[in-house]
């Protein structure tokens, strides 16, 4: 690139204090799909962009302000999204380390900060981190507004940036109207824009390759929907939309970009962002029709999210002929109760039928979990540990549940006094500081204790470790073993241990 960038879009990295001792070979690694749709939109606008991945590049602060420096864009977007919407909140520690490093390097260069996170609480990351502007919203319009306002010189206030958080002369922090959503996904946000990623660096999480752990890599995640018209109070996927609209990606494009990526960079192993992919089954047969008809979907290995209340047994064997080799199933608690509390309502006998049916079909099933939700006590965890025992499923995630910054959560948290992490490094739930919300039951310690104990009752199962290797071999039995091994130090335990 001869010229400077007009806009460099970063990454940030910081696994290895989100994961701890999992950052380094067992969690995947995931081409960010936002520098991608902001990086497209610009492209289309004949401007030059360049993308800092610092996660998959392994980059410090002080190697991303540098590379900054030497690149002299017009505007620097640290871009805070996360591979999954509660991510945001964690990143944020790396994100704002790296601005603190690029401000000290270039404090020429304006700095904005965009993603989930940010959006949920933009006055507050104005005043707290070291950038010179936020975004309330998707971030997409404020980046070319804002670009177009520097470019004329940013001599009055740049009160007409839509979505733009800033300070006036007086250092009032103002917060100007939304922007717009994109409604043309297909144009708007094809984020067609892997040139400038490092596709060498991507690799799927360890469980996707169950059977085959060296096929990880190539590895590319995409999307065909944004949104999720569903309320879960515990889920913070709205905060940049401001809305529960649910908007969708033309199936053809959808399948052109899987097909780009095979023939372009060998990728046989995908994941599918949606937090609801499962949910038009409209929208997925055409997608599953697009996939069949490349004729080489049988190479395939696919994951997605679904609902249990919106997978159709009518659907799976065409997913299955597609690629799709792993759906991820919202259980979240064995406790009726404590579903209906979190706005989740589903029978045990529905939660059964619906994973066995997609087991059936061939297709693996990851059950998510969390400990925690506000309804729970020691008794009601124990019986979505035992849910999870029952099931069986081939993978599972546990989480404790968090008051992540946009969800309705974090609202009964901040209405009601809970406590909550003293930093963002709080909210991963694999960090050393990791601090859950406590129960009317349980100390947030209690709710985490039980969520490290219940990860390793289930992976030290015998039950489980028998379908394993009877499933994909006793190579990756093996690996699960190993993987288990790895026990989570957690500052809220030891300090309640020692007293």
């Amino acid at each position: 690139m001869s010229e400077p960038p007009d806009i460099v879009l970063v990454n940030p990295g910081g696994r290895e204090r989100i994961y701890q001792q999992l950052g380094g070979e067992l969690t995947a690694i995931e081409p960010p799909l936002w520098c991608r749709l902001i990086a497209g939109h610009a492209l289309d606008r004949d401007r030059r962009v360049v993308i800092i991945d610092s996660e998959a590049e392994g980059m410090g602060p002080d190697s991303v302000a540098a590379w900054v420096k030497a690149l002299s864009p017009t505007l620097v977007v640290m871009v805070v999204f996360g591979h999954q919407p509660s991510a945001s909140t964690q990143m944020m520690v790396a994100a704002g380390e790296s601005c603190a490093a690029i401000k000290a390097a270039a404090p020429e260069i304006p700095l904005l900060i965009v993603g989930g996170h940010v959006s949920a609480l933009p006055e507050r990351t104005l005043a707290e981190e070291p950038v010179d502007f936020a975004c309330k919203g998707e971030g997409v319009v404020t980046v070319m507004q804002l670009l177009e306002w520097l470019d004329c010189g940013a001599v009055e206030e740049p009160a007409d940036v839509a979505g733009l958080v800033w300070r006036d002369g007086d250092d009032q922090i103002r917060v100007n109207a939304p922007a717009p959503l994109v409604t043309d996904l297909d144009v708007d946000l094809h984020g067609n824009a892997w040139h400038l990623l490092p596709m060498d660096k991507y690799r799927a999480h360890n469980w996707q390759c169950f059977g085959d752990l060296g096929s990880r890599m190539p590895y590319a995640s995409i999307y065909t929907s944004l949104g999720c018209p569903y309320k879960c109070s515990f889920c913070c996927i709205n905060a940049p939309f401001d809305s529960n609209r649910y908007r969708m990606r033309s199936p053809v494009q959808v399948v052109a970009e899987v097909d780009r990526l095979y023939r372009d960079y060998g990728v046989k192993t995908f994941k599918v962002i949606d937090e609801m992919f499962v949910l038009n089954e409209r929208h997925v047969t055409a997608i599953c029709d697009g996939l069949i008809e490349l004729g080489y979907s049988d190479q395939l290995n696919f994951w997605a999210y679904a609902r249990v209340d919106t997978v159709k047994k009518s659907m799976l064997a065409k997913l299955r002929r597609a690629g799709f080799r792993w759906l991820a199933l919202g259980i979240e608690s064995g406790s009726k109760h404590v579903r209906d509390g979190a706005d989740k309502n589903l029978r045990h006998e529905d939660i059964v039928g619906i994973v066995r049916d997609i087991q059936n079909a061939g297709i693996n099933v990851i059950g998510n979990y969390i400990f925690g939700l506000p309804d729970d006590s020691p008794a009601t965890m124990r019986e979505t540990l035992d849910l999870a025992k029952e099931l069986n499923c081939e993978f599972i995630n546990v989480y404790s549940a968090m008051a992540y910054p946009g969800s309705g959560l974090y609202t009964q948290a901040v209405d009601n006094g809970w406590p909550l992490p003293e930093s963002w490094a709080g909210y991963s739930q694999h960090s050393y500081d990791c601090k859950p919300l406590p129960t009317e039951h349980c100390t947030a310690a209690q709710v985490l204790k039980f969520r490290d104990d219940a990860f390793h009752e289930y992976f030290a199962d015998e039950r489980y470790l028998g379908m394993v290797a009877q499933r994909f071999g006793w190579e990756t039995r093996r690996h699960i073993e190993d993987m288990a091994c790895h026990r989570l130090k957690r500052r809220i335990v030891e300090e309640a241990e020692t007293i």
